[in-house]
């Protein structure tokens, strides 16, 4: 079994739980305990961030490439794409609300240093994953139609194609859905290398698809949009091939093995669901937002569709460099916590925070400077262009905002504090950002710009709604208090 690097939690002695480990109104020292350095900190942050940096940017990257090649096909064609995101995720939310409840218990119990229970917590993942993800995906393939018409398909064409387009995608759901369950159980022992070097595979094979299957070079069918699906969907199955080979055995602390009980585990399952319903409340909760916020800038028509989709692709770029570093909040979190040292879990935090926020000033020049030119690599028409280098500016100058609102609500997860970052996606994602979309595009008539002020309105205001949270303190007695 791997045992992998010292970490600074090997240093310090697990705590006994008691009141004065986690009361609220603790203000902890900025000394380190004894026999652990800021230099040893930033490594373990760093250690699990990078890989998760790469593969999230390539992933998206990937994701891009997707986008652009399906754009030559026309605005139309950007649009069908678009109109699938909100619907596809969705349908997603039931399990990958469950694997935030079992990343937190799996980085608990690797905390603990107890590997049977973190194990069974991956066996236990990954039957509900299966189960949720089977009943998902035959309601969205029987349901795609109606589903794209619903988000305000605005031609025939539009809405044929999202319709081929989600349907294929429905077709290789449960692989996809797997794949995430072993990634975010991965994440949270802490190894976000295994799941870079098998998503970055999938990514090198979608890409190769997209060129063969949008255009039909070499022989291959010329499928147009459906190509674009279907390659996303082979790349998928890569990545849940390698993905299980990699836990196969018992060459790393987690792993798999059939000759194991898969047979439901009430209290497994109660841990899982104790995180994750919470966390699925939030999920249905900004999935409702957006697609209210979606419908809205869809009745601007394809054109300004278009645009949308095409700043919200590049906006997910940017969302990588939060979530790399929200990866190492939340697994550090929950180990701290399982070892009974929320010091130690304060101390991860503010300074994964620190390095998330310096890269994201990065992100914020490039956006700032060079967003038109990203704009243009989708589609070169004016319109696109003009408007979407203005959008650019707009989410660059919120990139520290979004960065340090990733990372905290990451902590806040680790925590097992799902309850407090549901409410706060309430409040911005499902009234904030569709209220003041509609008001801004029907009433102020500020047409595309109104809903990406809408956005960043969101964005500043769960930005400071999470940072509150946080310094609350609440997290250490709810995270506490978890049975392990």
């Amino acid at each position: 079994m791997e045992i992998g690097p010292k970490m600074a939690l090997d240093f310090v002695e697990a705590g006994d739980g008691g009141e004065h480990s986690f009361g609220m109104d603790e203000k902890f020292s900025k000394t380190l305990p004894e026999g652990v350095s800021s230099r040893l900190v930033y490594s373990d942050i760093v250690r699990i961030a990078w890989p998760s940096f790469v593969e999230l940017i390539l992933t998206q990257l990937a994701s891009m490439v997707d986008l652009i090649m399906v754009g030559q096909l026309g605005p139309w064609a950007l649009s069908a794409v678009g109109l699938t995101t909100q619907p596809k995720f969705l349908m997603m939310t039931m399990f990958m609300a469950m694997n935030v409840g079992a990343t937190a218990m799996v980085a608990r119990y690797k905390g603990a240093n107890d590997p049977e229970k973190a194990n069974g917590i991956l066996r236990q993942a990954l039957l509900l994953t299966f189960v949720l993800s089977t009943v998902s995906s035959i309601i969205g393939y029987l349901f795609s139609e109606p589903l794209i018409a619903f988000m305000g398909a605005a031609d025939a064409q539009t809405l044929e194609g999202g319709t081929i387009y989600l349907q294929i995608q429905f077709l290789g759901f449960v692989f996809m859905a797997l794949t995430t369950t072993v990634t975010a159980t991965l994440r949270g022992v802490g190894d976000s290398r295994t799941a870079m070097i098998y998503n970055l595979i999938a990514n090198g094979v979608n890409v190769v698809f997209n060129y063969l299957l949008i255009y039909g070079h070499f022989g291959f069918p010329e499928m147009g949009i459906a190509g674009a699906s279907l390659a996303t969907v082979i790349g998928q199955c890569v990545a849940f091939v390698l993905a299980f080979a990699a836990i196969m055995g018992n060459r790393s602390y987690l792993h798999l093995s059939f000759r194991e009980s898969f047979r439901p585990n009430w209290d497994a399952l109660g841990s899982i669901f104790k995180i994750g319903l919470p966390a699925m409340l939030e999920q249905l909760i900004m999935r409702c937002g957006l697609i209210i916020y979606s419908k809205t800038v869809a009745g601007l028509g394809t054109i300004a569709f278009a645009t949308h989709q095409v700043c919200m692709n590049i906006q997910s770029l940017s969302f990588m460099n939060g979530n790399a570093f929200a990866v190492s909040a939340t697994s550090l979190m929950g180990q701290s916590l399982g070892k009974k040292r929320p010091d130690m879990a304060q101390a991860y935090c503010s300074r994964t925070q620190r390095v998330g926020m310096l890269v994201s000033f990065l992100i914020a020049i490039v956006l700032f400077f060079w967003g038109g030119h990203i704009v243009a690599l989708y589609n070169d028409d004016p319109q696109i262009v003009a408007q979407g280098a203005v959008i650019m500016k707009m989410m660059a100058l919120i990139q520290p905002f979004q960065s340090s609102q990733f990372i905290i609500a990451g902590a806040l997860r680790g925590a097992g504090d799902t309850k407090a970052t549901a409410v706060i996606t309430f409040i911005t994602v499902l009234l904030v950002r569709p209220a003041f979309a509609i008001f801004s595009i029907n009433v102020l008539n500020w047409g595309l710009m109104g809903a990406w002020v809408a956005m960043i309105l969101d964005q500043l205001i769960r930005s400071a709604l999470v940072l509150a949270r946080f310094n609350s303190g609440k997290w250490k007695i709810n995270g506490m208090r978890i049975k392990h």
